[in-house]
């Protein structure tokens, strides 16, 4: 009687302790990551992981229904027979059309970009291979509401601009951490090579706060090369800068991937030797010389089914100067900038599946940045003052490390059926020293900052999903714990429409912020940038709506998304001129009343039977200070922003007649915008407003491919960057120069060839 009732108790356990498990790949058998496999019994569904394996356990026995769909594959059903462990692989069947991906950077887990309430843009490796783009400056110019633009003539430091706002205002993640600081963003868009990028994942306003409190005008998230499969690919660019100077690029990508693909490791390579280049013939560069080295590693472990540990490291080394184009040390040109960076960044991923409604994620991220810098003008020669310059040159040193420490839970259907509630807390620590002892100059600034974040993303029906959320953060240069609430919410209509509309919080704390790190050249000085004692957070307002569309045809996809956005700024952040010291011009950073963004952003796509592609966005939008501030004493105050265009845009074509030859051509347009040109050349006595040219900067690349045999292939490019050589004209000359008197494209006219081998 006893072993009849411990079996009746027994034999549940054992009817739900059967575990199904296995590979989704393609046709050509190569893994599907994040395809969706149902049990139509239970009505429990999983996502395959980045090698395609997936895992149901607690089964119940007997036959089962499995739906297995991917975006880009047709879905198949199948029944299967559980009575006991099963392990079985399915096979998908590729669609023509693929219209959107799964995409982490919204809501930071795993989602359709068609299912997410929060815009996520996507800029894809095929991408960044059509438009040429040598780094990650050069491949995020091609987003609407996104621009890229060079602010110095001598080192030519990069700044991403978002929906109208400086770069103080974005956040630049690496695999989702915020190991981007503000020192390395000031020429680490231009370090980051593109055989290091996966993809590129974009959303614009304040909708992914949960990342930080500061990404006001939007984060851009740099996913890194997973390995897959067993490939090795070399590549050899050669650029020629208006038909003069040379550009070199070596690279290499290597991926390998264990047999039981529980361990796999992706090596990147990147070398490159670019010349000086000279636009005005005055012997001083408007393109500084680069020698850039980068190498990095991704390595994932799987030690069982239910975990999995990424890590990824990147070193880049970088040599820049600009100025005066001579040979010796930069404390003998007239005017230069020398710079030496040395950057290691790091982080390692743990998952792990806890059950079917809960998992979990800890990270932990680093980075450190070693400078050494030289920004200095030269006195007339054999003066007083040049044999002190001689004797003490304005050499300096900067140290950077970033480390960041996390913990997140998501929790499946916990609160409501159909939600995912996602808990976490992060301790982020910032630390860095700027110094040149020759000018008084110094910037020690170490920030520390725990958050806390609260997710809840609910399916409320079939058309209507709810993001809703907060982050509280403890910031050590604020008194205050600061909340930063968002909410977002889509309504996807029967025939495929989607509604989505965001509102969020953020604020900027009171501490330097790139550009604030950067010595600018401006009659025959230098100018620097201070803090104001009294200096409080800025906060911010956001709201934005959108409509999204897309027609699916048999042999073609078309589609728009038009979106407004707006955001408000109080205690805005701003540069006051308060006049000059023996080394040049004085900024200091105050608070004014506020500020106001606004705008709207249209964005086309079609493709027609894999064949012609077409993509593009254009965005119109005003950026205007409460009250008129001012950026120079000799000049009547403006409540514009400077150096932002009300319009710009981007288009790119690509035709792909077969499978062994490609071509695409690209459009970046640049409106517009108004400037200060501060005294110093010797064509201007006076500070001045002036108003910038429109630019279309147009490029084509096109490629043949070789197949040697079924595993080796050779791809041969050709193309010109800035076909119509729209480049600024009237740079300033010599050493009295205002450095940051520069706008449109970062390039002239530039011709290029390359060739790749691939190995599979």
């Amino acid at each position: 009687m006893r072993i009849v009732f411990l079996l009746l108790i027994i034999n549940p356990l054992i009817l739900k302790s059967q575990i199904l498990s296995g590979y989704v790949f393609s046709d050509e058998n190569k893994p599907i990551s994040y395809a969706t496999i149902t049990l139509k019994e239970t009505k429990k569904s999983v996502l395959s992981d980045q090698d395609g394996y997936y895992i149901f356990s607690e089964l119940p026995k007997g036959k089962a229904v499995i739906t297995i769909n991917a975006l880009g594959f047709k879905t198949i059903k199948q029944e299967v027979n559980i009575d006991k462990d099963v392990s079985i692989d399915f096979v998908l069947e590729k669609k023509i059309f693929k219209i959107d991906e799964i995409v982490i950077t919204g809501s930071r887990t795993f989602k359709r970009q068609t299912k997410s309430p929060v815009i996520v843009s996507v800029i894809t490796n095929e991408t960044l291979n059509n438009v040429e783009a040598c780094n990650l400056s050069e491949g995020l110019k091609y987003q609407p509401g996104v621009r890229v633009e060079t602010d110095c003539q001598t080192c030519n430091y990069t700044q991403l601009r978002m929906n109208g706002l400086g770069g103080g205002y974005s956040q630049i993640l690496i695999n989702g951490r915020p190991t981007f600081s503000p020192l390395t963003g000031l020429y680490g868009m231009e370090q980051i090579p593109t055989n290091m990028i996966d993809r590129i994942e974009i959303v614009r306003g304040g909708g992914s706060s949960l990342y930080g409190s500061s990404a006001i005008g939007g984060t851009v998230n740099v996913i890194t090369k997973v390995p897959t499969e067993n490939t090795t690919s070399l590549y050899s660019n050669y650029l020629k800068i208006n038909n003069k100077h040379n550009d070199i690029i070596l690279s290499g990508n290597t991926t390998v991937v264990s047999k039981n693909k529980k361990f796999g490791t992706a090596i990147f390579l990147n070398q490159r030797d670019r010349d000086w280049y000279d636009h005005n013939d005055d012997n001083f560069s408007e393109i500084p010389t680069l020698k850039n080295k980068s190498f990095g590693t991704t390595l994932y472990y799987i030690p069982s089914d239910d975990s999995k540990l990424e890590i990824n490291i990147g070193s880049i080394y970088e040599y820049r100067y600009g100025g005066e184009m001579i040979v010796s040390e930069p404390h003998f040109a007239m005017q230069s900038e020398e710079r030496v960076h040395n950057l290691l960044i790091a982080n390692a991923d743990y998952m792990k599946t806890i059950n079917d409604n809960t998992s979990f994620i800890t990270y932990l991220a680093t980075q450190k940045t070693d400078r050494l810098h030289y920004t200095g003008i030269r006195p007339e020669i054999g003066t007083e003052e040049d044999i002190t310059h001689l004797t003490e040159p304005p050499y300096g040193t900067s140290n950077n490390t970033t480390n960041q420490l996390g913990l997140q839970f998501n929790l499946k259907d916990y609160l409501f059926n159909n939600s995912l509630v996602t808990i976490g807390s992060e301790f982020l620590e910032e630390y860095i020293i700027d110094e040149i002892d020759s000018y008084n100059y110094l910037i020690d600034q170490k920030t520390r900052n725990i958050g806390t974040f609260i997710q809840l993303d609910w399916n409320l029906n079939e058309n209507i999903n709810l993001l809703s959320g907060a982050r509280l953060d403890k910031h050590n240069m604020l008194k205050d714990i600061l909340i930063s609430p968002r909410i977002s919410m889509m309504y996807t209509t029967d025939n495929n429409i989607q509604f989505r509309t965001t509102w969020s919080t953020g604020f900027r704390s009171p501490q330097a912020f790139d550009s604030d790190l950067h010595i600018a050249f401006a009659g025959g000085g230098v100018s620097r940038i201070t803090l104001s004692n009294d200096l409080e957070q800025e906060n911010s307002n956001s709201f934005s709506t959108s409509i999204n569309y897309d027609n699916i045809g048999d042999h073609y996809i078309a589609g728009f998304t038009l979106e407004s956005f707006y955001t408000r700024l109080d205690n805005v952040f701003y540069l006051h001129p308060i006049g000059n010291d023996e080394f040049g011009d004085l900024f200091e950073k105050r608070n004014g009343s506020g500020a106001t963004v606004k705008g709207i952003t249209l964005e086309l796509r079609a493709n027609y039977d894999q064949k012609i592609q077409l993509e593009g966005g254009y965005t119109i939008q005003s950026s205007l200070f409460d009250e008129a501030i001012y950026g120079s004493i000799e000049l009547e105050p403006r409540q514009d922003f400077m150096k932002t265009p009300n319009m710009y845009g981007y288009a790119i074509l690509s035709f792909t007649p077969n499978n062994n030859f490609y071509s695409a051509v690209n459009m970046v347009y640049t409106g517009k915008m108004d400037m200060i040109h501060f005294a110093g050349d010797s064509n201007q006595l006076i500070d001045e407003y002036i108003v910038t040219d429109n630019f279309l900067n147009i490029g084509i690349k096109s490629t043949y491919i070789f197949n040697i045999d079924e595993e080796n292939s050779l791809e041969l490019s050709l193309g010109i960057k800035n076909i119509l050589n729209q480049y600024q004209n009237d740079f300033d000359s010599f050493k009295n120069r205002d450095s940051n008197f520069t706008y449109g494209p970062a390039m002239p006219r530039t011709y290029f060839t390359g060739i790749k081998y691939n190995l599979n």
